[in-house]
């Protein structure tokens, strides 16, 4: 029962003044309700105290409890805000700049980062949990209610770029560069991204080749170079960006935190395969004078930065590559209700009985190790968390959006032609196998990921002693 109370305990608030009643495994108190109830009040005070749910179900459909249910407040404003104009936005290629503003208001992206900050730096959280309780199973819950709306390119929009940009900045910025930012990124009035990927160089970071030059006097960095394929870049107002400061390999990267405002930095968005929404960008650094203050971590040790926030982004990734296979299962379980072949539903047909159930699997497996996984970051510190969790994130990573993949391949042939058709019934369908390459390849290739999971769980067993 929700709340732990039990059919007993129910029964004794089975008054007009005390008003209880149950419905499936949930409690409600309808006390105050009863002048509201359409079919008047005796209705309600007959069932009072009882499970009601048979006589509940017979005459609503569960857009009642939706309205009038408790409900998490992401997921009352992801309705209220977002749910319906997924297809509008989607089309239009942008989403509303309010809608950021309001990440910032409601405190979601201070608690969306990953990284322990100063909660003096913002004056606006999550007002149902304080700072100091929250943790990372409230942001798997704010990412996995954002990601109901499934849309990729609306989740990028909001968070993409803010929760792989800043993250670093936090944990290795100066301090006097960190109280200057972030206060604006946290309100939602500036926007931040990550600049890592460049035309000729994705998976293989190592070989970046944007420069930045130190100046005769060592004041400034002077960026040259280009990045491609950077989420949110079109909108940013900062951008952390990986830059070669020294010899060739890993050993001569550094990552410095570029402002557009100090002139030299070029944006152009980017049409892609899906997301149209997040604001995928080419970006041109010509001349850019960069303080040496903005320096974030040591020079020529960016790697040990680009490697640390690479679990928090595959973590995120994972969230939303969950909830979007459990979009195309649901859609499709309800579509096969309805619609009819050959005489009879779809649901009534064994194959399709047979794909839904391997959806199904593939989605509770890889949401239970998410699970897992997630207990177990919040359980380590950064540094034993980023050595013994690496390779399984990794793992996930790639099964993760192997499931998606699946999961919308098979509900596009639940849905048959109305999922290749932009809208409609099977229009999220379309719009999130459209975007299922932008989760299969960004934070690291499946391939690599798979080779990466491997590769460290060998170095971590044999750390701890295992022989082979």
């Amino acid at each position: 029962m929700s709340g732990g109370f039990s059919a007993d305990a129910v029964s004794a608030h089975n008054t007009p003044d005390n008003l209880w009643i149950i419905i499936d495994e949930d409690v409600y108190d309808l006390t105050k309700f009863q002048d509201e109830h359409p079919g008047g009040k005796k209705i309600l005070q007959r069932v009072a105290g009882k499970n009601a749910s048979k006589q509940f179900w017979k005459y609503h459909n569960a857009g009642v409890l939706k309205q009038y249910g408790p409900q998490l407040k992401v997921r009352e404003w992801v309705e209220a805000e977002i749910d319906l104009n997924g297809h509008e936005w989607d089309e239009g290629k942008t989403v509303p700049e309010h809608l950021y503003k309001q990440m910032g208001e409601r405190g979601y992206l201070a608690g969306l980062m990953g990284v322990a900050y100063d909660p003096a730096l913002s004056r606006n959280h999550v007002k149902c949990v304080p700072p100091e309780s929250w943790d990372f199973f409230h942001e798997l819950i704010v990412t996995d209610e954002l990601s109901r709306a499934a849309s990729g390119g609306l989740v990028w929009n909001l968070i993409g770029g803010f929760g792989i940009g800043c993250p670093p900045v936090i944990k290795y910025g100066k301090k006097e560069l960190v109280n200057r930012i972030l206060p604006g990124i946290l309100a939602g009035d500036k926007r931040i991204c990550l600049a890592i990927t460049e035309p000729d160089c994705g998976s293989d970071v190592s070989n970046i080749s944007c420069e930045a030059k130190l100046t005769p006097d060592g004041k400034h960095y002077i960026v040259n170079g280009e990045k491609k394929w950077i989420t949110n870049g079109i909108w940013s107002d900062y951008f952390t960006t990986a830059v070669r400061t020294g010899e060739p390999g890993m050993n001569g990267i550094s990552v410095l935190l570029i402002e557009r405002s100090a002139g030299g930095v070029g944006t152009r968005k980017m049409d892609c395969q899906g997301m149209a929404t997040s604001g995928t960008t080419y970006v041109t650094f010509e001349d850019v004078k960069v303080p040496v203050e903005n320096l974030i971590g040591k020079e020529n040790q960016g790697f040990k930065v680009i490697m640390m926030n690479f679990n928090h982004e595959r973590m995120g990734i994972i969230i939303q590559c969950v909830r979007f296979s459990r979009v195309c299962y649901e859609e499709s379980v309800k579509y096969a209700h309805k619609r009819q072949t050959f005489g009879k539903r779809l649901i009534d047909h064994p194959v399709i009985r047979m794909k839904l159930a391997h959806m199904a699997r593939h989605i509770e497996a890889s949401h239970n190790w998410l699970e897992n996984l997630v207990f177990q970051c919040q359980s380590m510190d950064d540094t034993e968390a980023a050595f013994r969790l690496g390779g399984a994130i990794a793992g996930l990573k790639a099964q993760s959006t192997t499931t998606f993949e699946f999961c919308a391949r098979e509900a596009s042939q639940i849905f048959g032609g109305l999922s290749y058709t932009r809208g409609g019934q099977g229009g999220k369908i379309e719009r999130l196998y459209r975007d299922v390459r932008a989760y299969a390849i960004p934070g690291g290739s499946e391939e690599i990921m798979l080779d990466l999971s491997m590769r460290q769980s060998l170095k971590v067993h044999q750390f701890f002693g295992m022989s082979l």
